[in-house]
């Protein structure tokens, strides 16, 4: 595959890449596991080397470009719904959840093939790396979400109440209060709820 940029030597590991259980028992949910791995190392490798920004900091970059919505995008960027394998159950557009899942596997199947040096070169190629400095990220909801289901095992939710002229909203992490917030809206109350948490949690103003 061209828009690829990596030519395989065993393509038997590229099409296992694109399917999707729902099409056969042989699929890509170990090769997605994989290249969860990697993603993270060799994302959090360069951001080491490039970045100067303490341990929070470098989280929360990370967790830009780990994240489903990125992946996704990376996903449409090399036009791969037509080579992704679907079974006839599976209904509907291809889901963000799967996109992402597909860039993983494919990781892990260009490491598998051609080493760690073709799947770092796979990423710094298609990935936007040198472009850290310039993400402004104020989902705090979002980012929150993706740091914490990166470093903790928990469920979270938000306990947000209507309070004089505006609502307020208390986080938690399974049980226990991390942080709260008020806004006028629901959503912003939320959003500072998840903005607090992250400098706690994080450290990060």
């Amino acid at each position: 595959m061209k828009n690829l940029n990596y030519k395989f030597k065993d393509d038997s590991l590229l099409m296992l890449a694109l399917t999707h259980s729902s099409k056969s028992e042989q699929n890509y949910e170990r090769l997605e596991f994989l290249g969860d791995s990697i993603l993270d190392f060799l994302v959090g490798e360069y951001l080491f080397l490039k970045c100067d920004g303490e341990e929070g900091k470098l989280s929360v970059l990370r967790s830009h470009y780990v994240s489903e919505n990125y992946l996704s995008k990376i996903f449409d960027k090399l036009n791969l719904s037509k080579n992704v394998q679907l079974g006839k159950s599976y209904q509907g557009e291809i889901s963000k959840s799967i996109k992402g899942d597909v860039i993983e596997a494919i990781i892990a199947a260009i490491y598998l093939d051609g080493g760690l040096e073709k799947a770092r070169k796979f990423i710094y190629k298609h990935f936007e790396l040198d472009d850290f400095q310039t993400i402004n990220d104020d989902n705090y909801k979002s980012k929150l979400q993706e740091l914490i289901q990166g470093n903790f095992k928990c469920k979270m939710r938000y306990d947000t109440v209507a309070k004089n002229d505006g609502f307020f909203s208390i986080f938690y992490m399974d049980e226990d209060k991390v942080s709260s917030g008020f806004g006028k809206s629901k959503q912003d109350a939320e959003q500072m709820a998840a903005k607090e948490a992250i400098s706690r949690l994080f450290l990060i103003n």
